[in-house]
């Protein structure tokens, strides 16, 4: 007999092994993420994903499924609390979409407006973070960083690497990289690594790029991201 959750009232089987979210994705339920990727090891850094397992709060993306676990995910207090982490990472970064990149293929505005964000509610932090456009073919921008760490995981598990770290603690936590001089130019990043193209927002990307794809036939354009997941999980596991 196959062992099982029940999430919001639907029975889904699972595997030892599998997280929550694990299970969730496989049997086609979306929730909301942003720092999970299934190919890197699961941090739970953004929160996004908390659900209620028998009735306490747990990250979806780090946390085993059990037998007999009642997970609760679409609940209002839920979507709310997701709405308002949505929220504080927009206004404690630069995240202006309309001159971004990014928009279109950026996984933090599709997840608002698949919550139906439709204002920031706090005030606007408007930090003053540093460029760095040293590499030949790579930049950052640090105002646009959510701190997800999937440029790390990517740069270690994927890359063979270490080009990435994070450093400090509460708001002056950010974004590094491990080099001497603290710039990209003197690490052993390359546009082609995974690290470079994983970044959720338009913090790390790639130069000499920009709008080649029109803005109208980007990713989230014209699917909502919970169907990009879904799909993307699928062709993980060669469905």
């Amino acid at each position: 007999m196959s062992k099982t959750i029940t999430l919001d009232g639907k029975i889904i089987p699972f595997e030892d092994g599998q997280t929550i979210m694990d299970a969730a994705m496989a049997a086609g339920v979306y929730i909301p993420h942003l720092c999970h990727q299934p190919e890197f090891t699961p941090h739970g850094s953004c929160k996004l994903c908390t659900v209620k397992v028998n009735g306490r709060n747990c990250s979806a993306c780090t946390f085993p499924a059990m037998d007999g676990q009642d997970v609760l995910s679409e609940t209002e207090e839920l979507i709310n609390d997701r709405k308002k982490i949505t929220q504080m990472l927009f206004v404690e970064g630069n995240h202006l979409c309309p001159g971004c990149e990014k928009t279109g293929n950026c996984q933090l505005q599709a997840v608002a407006y698949h919550l139906n964000m439709l204002d920031n509610h706090f005030p606007l932090f408007y930090p003053n973070r540093e460029v760095d456009a040293s590499h030949a073919d790579v930049m950052i921008d640090q105002s646009r960083c959510i701190l997800c760490t999937l440029c790390v995981r990517a740069s270690q598990q994927k890359d063979g690497k270490d080009v990435f770290a994070v450093s400090g603690r509460g708001i002056n936590k950010h974004l590094i990289v491990n080099a001497q001089s603290g710039l990209l130019k003197d690490t052993d990043l390359e546009a082609t690594d995974h690290a470079a193209h994983i970044c959720p927002t338009g913090a790390i990307l790639i130069k000499r790029t920009g709008y080649r794809v029109p803005i109208g036939e980007r990713i989230y354009d014209h699917k909502e991201i919970d169907q990009v997941s879904l799909e993307t999980e699928h062709v993980k596991h060669g469905e």
